[in-house]
Order: structure tokens, then C-alpha cells, then sequence
């Protein structure tokens, strides 16, 4: 696609609190991204980085109380979805932006059948006959690789398998043609064959609908795979954004270089034991003022106690262009790309 496509999402500036009696958690800090045309932006982080509140926080998923998403902009062709009331933005879900959720069991409804789950956002929003809504579901069950898919519309959840069920809940998401997917860990609860199984489906689905993507994951492996652009978090803010190779080839944060290490490996000294990461992520009672990863930091700088860093473009000639990052360390060691 061209460099210079015009974002079919646009996200500036995304703050979300959670009030809680213990006072208000600082959830999303000040993310800001964007997703062009028919690209695959994936999104990685540990638990509790903020991966998914900052997805579910676009398309007012999240409940309130106790969220709130206290500024920001979220701009899909230029509406902004933080400005529009609950009805319009019903309107958006499912029909410009598609949801993949991580537990298919949790999120199709356990006493209808798949073929009423599937129709039901065909007659919602597209106003289809229920005639029209039904041949329209076999196609889309055809499509994510449902075998028999006519008899399979009269089936309940319970009748499939986890893999099966996964790829009911993609044909929900893709069933209004939207704009863009997220994909909210979708094969975590899946075993590795399934899981390559539904990582090819998308690949496939994607070429054939070019529709833009949003894979949020903690596994880079799968990042390795089908991501165009990647973006760290951590801490509910982003750390680090490159384009895939990059990311792989260059790691600029500590953070990203310490995910890194953490990928299994049987090959060389890594294949005796695994590396983890020492410590926890923080748990933010108030919009941090240092860097979150700082506790945990082998790099850690004396302004990174007090100042939180902003994200800025990678400068360096090995590098490439769209790398930015959000690190003191990394900004003032010229050696980092070559450590």
C-alpha cells in the first residue's frame, strides 16, 4: 500500500481511567496509533499492559462505571467515535469495525444457534430478509473453512470444537464487511495446530477482503508472522512502533529487547533456559510522571525517575524509516542498535 494512504483509523491521544474504592487506575496513557488500508498492525505486551483496554476503549466496550475514557481522539473516516452517542456507535460495531474476542465459549451466546448469532447483525445492520440473512451466513461459514455449513447454521456453540467456534466468531466479526478487525488474542486458548490453522485463515481472509486488521497479542511469534507494523505496550502507554523486520532486526526499548528474549529457543546457550523478565508491571494510580519500566530496567537512567520519556523517531542510519520509541536510554546511547 502507499506510504502516504490516508489512515481508515486514526487514534490520538486515548486516556482511560478505571475508578475503583482504591482510587482510579490509569489504564491507557496517551496512546495514539493509526491503521491504514488493508495493513496488519499488531499489538503486544504482557498482561495488564493495556493491549486490550485500549482496543475495547475505540468502540465503547468497556463498562461504565467504572470506565471512563477521559480524552483522546478516535477517528474512523474522520468521525470521531468518542463524540457519538450510544446509538451511532452501535451502529459502528460490527458494521465498520468487526471484534474477534479471546474465549468464543464466553462471547457466543450458549441457548442460540450459531446461524442466529451469525444473521443476527445482517438483519441489524445491513437490513437484510431473514432469507437473504441465511444464505449470506453459509457463505460467510464457507469462508472461514466451516465444513457443510448449511447443516452446521442449525448447531449450537457446544457442538463445536474450540478451533470451530473460533472461526464462527471471525464470521460474525466479518459478517457487515467492516473496515477493520481486531482480533483480541483470538488463538491463545488454542493448541498449536489450530492455532496455525486459524493465523492462515486470517492470512487468506485478509488477501481475499482486504480489510485492515488489529492482532492483539503477548506472542511475537505470531507478530513475526503476519504483522505489518508493530506496536509495544507497557504500562498502558506505547513503548515502541516499528514495521515488523524492524522491530525484529533493531529493537530499540529495553522492554522490547527483554520480550525478545523471552521467545523459546533450541538453538545455542538459550536452549538450556528460558529467560523471563524480573518483576511485574506496575499497577498505575495516577498517570505516570517516571517510566513505568524503570523497576525493571537494567538501563534505567537518573531521568528516568522523574520524567517520563516521550516517543520519538529512532535516529540512526541502520535503521529505517516509521521506528519511533519511547525510552531515555535509548535516545542517548548511540551504541544501542549494535549492543
Amino acid at each position: 500500500m502507499p506510504d502516504g494512504a490516508v489512515p481508515v483509523l486514526d487514534v490520538r491521544g486515548l486516556k482511560t481511567v478505571f475508578r475503583t474504592r482504591a482510587g482510579e487506575i490509569h489504564a491507557v496513557n496517551s496512546v495514539s496509533f493509526h491503521l491504514k488500508p488493508g495493513e496488519l498492525l499488531g499489538v503486544v505486551g504482557e498482561s495488564g499492559s493495556g493491549k486490550s483496554v485500549t482496543m475495547m476503549s475505540l468502540i465503547g466496550l468497556l463498562p461504565s462505571p467504572p470506565a471512563e475514557v477521559r480524552a483522546g481522539q478516535v477517528l474512523l473516516a474522520g468521525r470521531d467515535l468518542l463524540k457519538v452517542d450510544a446509538a451511532e456507535l452501535r451502529q459502528v460495531r460490527g458494521a465498520k469495525i468487526g471484534f474477534v474476542f479471546q474465549d468464543p465459549m464466553t462471547s457466543l451466546n450458549p441457548v442460540f444457534t450459531v446461524g442466529n448469532q451469525i444473521m443476527e447483525p445482517l438483519l441489524t445492520h445491513k437490513g437484510m430478509t431473514k432469507a437473504q440473512a441465511r444464505d449470506r451466513a453459509v457463505e460467510l461459514l464457507e469462508l472461514v473453512g466451516i465444513p457443510d455449513a448449511a447443516k452446521r447454521l442449525k448447531s449450537y456453540p457446544h457442538q463445536f470444537s474450540g478451533g470451530m467456534r473460533q472461526r464462527v466468531m471471525i464470521a460474525i466479526a466479518l459478517a457487515c464487511d467492516p473496515d477493520v478487525l481486531i482480533a483480541d488474542e483470538p488463538t491463545t486458548a488454542l493448541d498449536v495446530t489450530i492455532q496455525a490453522q486459524i493465523l492462515e485463515l486470517v492470512k487468506e481472509l485478509r488477501q481475499k477482503l482486504g480489510m485492515a486488521i488489529i492482532w492483539i497479542t503477548h506472542d511475537l511469534g505470531v507478530i513475526a508472522a503476519i504483522a505489518d507494523r508493530v506496536m509495544v505496550m507497557y504500562g498502558g502507554q506505547v513503548v515502541e512502533h516499528a514495521p515488523v523486520k524492524e522491530l525484529f532486526a533493531h529493537p530499540q526499548h529495553p522492554y522490547t529487547r527483554a520480550l525478545l528474549k523471552t521467545i523459546p529457543s533450541i538453538h545455542g546457550a538459550r536452549a538450556s533456559r528460558l529467560q523471563v523478565i524480573e518483576g511485574q508491571p506496575p499497577i498505575l494510580m495516577a498517570e505516570p510522571t517516571s517510566c513505568p519500566f524503570r523497576a525493571r530496567c537494567a538501563h534505567a537512567l537518573e531521568v528516568c525517575a522523574h520524567q517520563n520519556p516521550l516517543r520519538h523517531p529512532v535516529d540512526s542510519a541502520a535503521l529505517g524509516l516509521g521506528h519511533d520509541v519511547a525510552c531515555h536510554w535509548s535516545a542517548q546511547s548511540a551504541e544501542v542498535a549494535h549492543a
